[in-house]
């Protein structure tokens, strides 16, 4: 069984998919990560250059494969809902949980990151907020979980999310 994470950037998909993978005892896959060592530069300097459209199609075949992979904890981009495929991919090959977390929150986790190409605009905030409500509706829809961020702890997180995974039989208790 693959376990995905989707929601905003700075949701906590990495950071939380690396400890849930630990207690899992599964391995640990991030999809930006895997795209940056196919193009051998950083998302950022690829989006600058190729721009969002091509980005996209490269994150379509990486969603495709790594959903494919028998075992693991997933981590997404941020934007990896926007196409039809990935959210078709996500949720009918893996089980998906939806890190949702305020725009509010993520503009104070995010607001010194540089690394986060939709968020270099003179407003990030208002970005935020607006990624927010056009990503929302796409990561309910693909979602099988929904977990709120809020202000937990990591560890907290991961074991709300564990025991969703319980509830729903798709692991065993950890």
């Amino acid at each position: 069984m693959t376990i995905s994470l989707i929601g905003l950037p700075g949701s906590g998909k990495t950071t939380v998919g690396r400890l849930l993978s630990r207690r899992l005892r599964l391995p640990f896959l991030d999809s930006d990560t895997v795209i940056e060592q196919q193009l051998g530069c950083s998302i950022r300097e690829f989006f600058e250059r190729e721009g969002e459209a091509r980005f996209r199609d490269i994150e379509a075949d990486v969603i495709d494969a790594l959903t494919q992979v028998p075992e693991g904890v997933l981590s997404t981009g941020g934007g990896a809902v926007l196409r039809t495929q990935n959210r078709s991919n996500l949720h009918s090959r893996t089980k998906v949980v939806y890190l949702n977390s305020s725009p509010d929150d993520l503009f104070r986790r995010l607001r010194h990151d540089k690394n986060r190409p939709l968020l270099q605009v003179a407003d990030p905030l208002g970005r935020l907020r607006d990624l927010y409500s056009q990503r929302h509706p796409l990561y309910k829809e693909t979602a099988h979980f929904q977990v709120d961020t809020g202000r937990p702890s990591v560890a907290s997180l991961v074991n709300m999310i564990l025991m969703q995974l319980e509830l729903d039989g798709s692991v065993g208790a950890v």
